[in-house]
């Protein structure tokens, strides 16, 4: 069972709601709601929502939108001139928003409808339109109406701001007078005008008179100028006719002589010209000739040339080919002979061991670069030596006997390989098909004897390098089968610490 505050509680609570919903008010934009009632100072609802106690608070209403005032002036005004005009005018006003002027205005209008305002409003803004309308002239007031609204705008808002109200717009609608006066002003302009315009229309037509006798009077004196001019000019015309026919006709006279004398010139220098043409067409074909000569002669010398460089190129190649053939069997050949040096080398030095095994005191090294026959030579000799001293001088000069002719030995294997040395100078020659030759030579020498006279050249060059390489004379060896050789036996080879005479005999030198 719910107790006795449970009780309470929702009764206060349903209490509190109904207050709410029975004091709960909400206020249009164009209307002000004001409570009051608990509070010194009222509270003003505007485009809100708010609450009042009930029994305790009361609301009022407000209208706050825009109201139209008719401001007639019911009997007449006399102006500043002293002429009695009735003026018809409208006012737009409206409540001020402010809290200021909405009391003052609540004051005043509080819960009135718009048509209950605008009548409150009427007679004050009539009395302020009266004022104005005192200190003005009546032409002032026509003519200068914004000048004059503004003035009674400016003359009724201190009256209004302190009923709460603000003039938005004060507009005069019309002006009228008992006697007719604004008429009459304006009958007077009328004169004015139509008279001013009847003036300034005869004025315009006299000035467009007297603009068009003028111009008639040009236009006249201009036409009887015109016309003499014409006739001076027809005449002169005439007269310049005349003289360009008699122009033309002499030119034409001479025009036709000349066309005659032209012809004929003009025939002869065709006739001139074509010679010429002829001539120098023979001409052309001449030097055309000519260069066609030329240039097979330079077609040819260059074909020749070519062939000559290309045999030339080929035949060096060839010789350089076999040179480096020769070298590769000359080497090949140094390579046979020192392997031979080194084979000797070795037995004599396997000689050497053996001896010194034998003379069991001999310590001394013989030198490994001397020849092999020399150090073998020497070994025999010490050990000779060894068992007797007239042993050992004889084996002694059978070494260096040994070894002078390593020397003769090594010129007569050079000499076994020359004729093959030859052969290889000459293969180039024979290998020739065919050889152009383009100089006579120097000295009457022909080009063919010179390319035959290199081959004794080449093998004495080979011969001075062979004695120079073995210090032996192989001159002296070719001499050998000579005449002079046979009958006197006079030939030497020395070389080498070598002389060997033409009875074939080897002498040792001591």
């Amino acid at each position: 069972m719910l107790n006795i505050q449970t009780i309470s509680l929702f009764a206060l609570i349903a209490v509190i709601i109904m207050v709410i919903v029975a004091g709960y008010v909400k206020a249009p934009p164009d209307r002000a709601y004001i409570i009051s009632g608990m509070r010194k100072t009222p509270r003003i609802l505007i485009g809100r929502a708010g609450v009042k106690i009930p029994f305790f608070e009361r609301v009022d209403k407000l209208y706050l939108g825009q109201m139209t005032v008719d401001i007639k002036t019911e009997q007449s005004v006399p102006t500043n001139d002293f002429i009695n005009v009735n003026v018809d005018a409208v006012a737009k006003v409206r409540i001020g928003t402010s809290p200021e002027a909405i009391q003052l205005a609540a004051k005043n209008f509080l819960n009135k409808d718009p048509d209950q305002i605008t009548e409150d409003l009427q007679d004050s803004l009539q009395g302020n339109m009266r004022e104005i309308i005192g200190t003005l002239a009546l032409k002032t007031i026509n003519t200068d109406r914004d000048s004059f609204s503004d003035q009674v705008m400016e003359k009724a808002s201190k009256d209004m701001n302190k009923l709460g109200i603000e003039i938005l717009s004060c507009n005069i609608q019309n002006v009228t007078d008992e006697n007719g006066l604004i008429n009459d002003l304006g009958m007077d302009n009328t004169s004015k005008i139509k008279k001013d315009a009847a003036i300034a229309k005869a004025q315009a037509d006299r000035d467009v008179a007297i603009a068009k006798a003028e111009a008639d009077k040009a236009a006249n004196d201009a036409r009887v100028l015109a016309q003499t001019e014409i006739a001076e000019k027809n005449n002169a015309l005439a007269i310049k006719q005349a003289e360009l026919k008699r122009e033309a006709d002499t030119a034409s006279a001479m025009a036709d002589a000349a066309y005659a004398i032209q012809q004929q010139e003009q025939q002869k220098s065709i006739e001139t010209a074509t010679v010429n043409a002829q001539i120098a067409k023979a001409e052309r074909e001449a030097e055309l000739k000519q260069k066609e000569v030329l240039v097979k002669q330079q077609e040819l010398a260059a074909e020749i040339e070519k062939k000559a460089d290309a045999e030339k190129y080929q035949a060096e190649k060839k010789a350089e080919a076999e040179l480096v053939q020769r070298q590769k069997k000359a080497e090949a050949a140094k390579y046979e002979t020192e392997r031979e040096a080194d084979a000797r080398k070795a037995q004599a030095e396997a000689a050497k061991y053996a001896l010194e095994q034998e003379a069991a005191g001999i310590k001394a090294k013989m030198d490994a670069e001397a020849a092999g026959i020399a150090a073998k030579g020497r070994a025999e000799a010490e050990a000779i030596k060894a068992k007797g001293l007239a042993e050992a001088e004889a084996m002694e000069k059978k070494a260096e006997a040994y070894k002078k002719y390593n020397g003769a030995a090594m010129a007569e294997m050079m000499i076994k390989v020359m004729p093959q040395i030859a052969a290889e100078i000459a293969k180039p020659l024979s290998q020739i098909d065919k050889i152009n030759i383009y100089e006579t030579g120097e000295g009457g020498e022909s080009g063919a004897s010179r390319i035959s006279g290199n081959i004794p050249i080449v093998m004495k060059q080979v011969f001075d390098t062979m004695s120079e390489a073995t210090g032996v004379d192989f001159a002296e060896i070719m001499r050998a089968n000579t005449y002079d050789a046979k009958v006197n036996k006079n030939v030497n080879i020395t070389g080498a610490d070598v002389s060997v005479s033409a009875d074939q005999k080897v002498l040792v030198e001591a």
